[in-house]
């Protein structure tokens, strides 16, 4: 039924965020010294609903994680906007609201690695808003 549809749904993720994981690590054993000057991002399209939808799933969503990892990077933290769950915080109810935006969180690490101005980056991201957070 649909809980054990959920359940191989949930055992999928896992095994490829897993995958992922063990990607990046051997991405960063691979690399020796040269992985305390990289910067790697990963970044979903999208979000998923916070709120299950009718068939107890979620929709595609808006809001979504950004991983930012390496050797440049000054980790240890969550950075960015955030804000609760309560009733009224959600998007239409349902959905986690875009606080940080990701093209102006990429458009702040390109800023710190390679010195771009204001108009290299507008022209990389049209109408984005460009936020450093702290990460390099």
């Amino acid at each position: 039924g649909n809980e054990a549809a959920r359940s191989r749904l949930r055992r999928a993720l896992a095994n490829r965020l897993h995958g992922l994981g063990d990607g990046l690590k051997a991405l960063s054993e691979g690399m020796g010294q040269e992985w305390g000057k990289t910067v790697v991002v990963v970044i979903s399209e999208f979000g998923r609903t916070f709120r299950e939808n009718g068939s107890r799933g979620t929709d595609h969503g808006h809001g979504s994680a950004i991983w930012v990892l390496g050797g440049a990077v000054r980790g240890g933290a969550v950075r960015g906007e955030q804000t609760s769950l309560k009733p009224g915080d959600l998007h239409e109810d349902r959905d986690l609201p875009v606080l940080n935006e990701y093209r102006g969180v990429l458009g702040g690490i390109f800023q710190k690695l390679y010195g771009l101005g204001r108009e290299d980056l507008a022209e990389i991201f049209p109408q984005a808003s460009v936020v450093d957070l702290g990460l390099v």
